[in-house]
């Protein structure tokens, strides 16, 4: 009787370690026609529970767009009013390009190959010092998200003010390009 459970056990594990190796093909989406649009974003930041000061706010605005898959970002701080500490309503005006199906890019566009790949912007395992992205989490699916071509988008998030939200998680498949961009761009 012992024999049988370690034995449905080393399957149990051996089909696991199959299905992990396989997960990646079987899940692997066809290649998209994209192309590569300019988007404009103008954010302030909005919280009782999380402030940042305006090169904080830059940088984690920077960090979760190049996740994203966006290129030639040009970041601008706005409403920065203080010479140092945080800011009450820091914010930021990008303009960046971001990859799109071909048929929502318009006319002229050069096409490149693209598949859907997922992001994990604000895992729900986060840290202490991501904890308190939950008002962020929200206001960037709100704000930026939709500048990007995505689909399958997750967000969870109860933000409560003055109170961290260990359970933040904000995911979404986005288009990424098969090869970089001629230049290094």
């Amino acid at each position: 009787m012992r024999a049988a459970s370690v034995s449905r056990s080393v399957l149990a594990a051996l089909a696991a370690v199959v299905l992990s190796m396989l997960a990646p093909a079987l899940a692997a989406s066809p290649p998209v026609q994209a192309a590569w649009v300019t988007r404009h974003v103008q954010f302030v930041y909005q919280s009782f529970t999380t402030r940042y000061t305006c090169s904080g706010l830059r940088s984690q605005i920077v960090h979760m767009l190049t996740r994203l898959g966006a290129r030639d970002l040009r970041v601008r701080t706005v409403g920065c009013v203080r010479l140092e500490g945080p800011e009450p309503f820091p914010g930021v005006d990008v303009t960046m390009q971001v990859l799109v199906p071909a048929g929502r890019a318009g006319a002229g566009a050069p096409h490149v190959a693209a598949h859907w790949r997922k992001v994990v912007l604000i895992s729900g395992m986060a840290s202490l010092n991501q904890a308190g992205d939950c008002d962020l989490a929200e206001q960037f699916h709100r704000t930026f998200l939709p500048a990007f071509a995505t689909r399958n988008v997750v967000l969870h998030a109860s933000c409560v003010p003055h109170q961290v939200d260990l359970g933040t998680y904000l995911s979404a498949e986005v288009l990424a390009a098969d090869s970089p961009a001629p230049g290094g761009r």
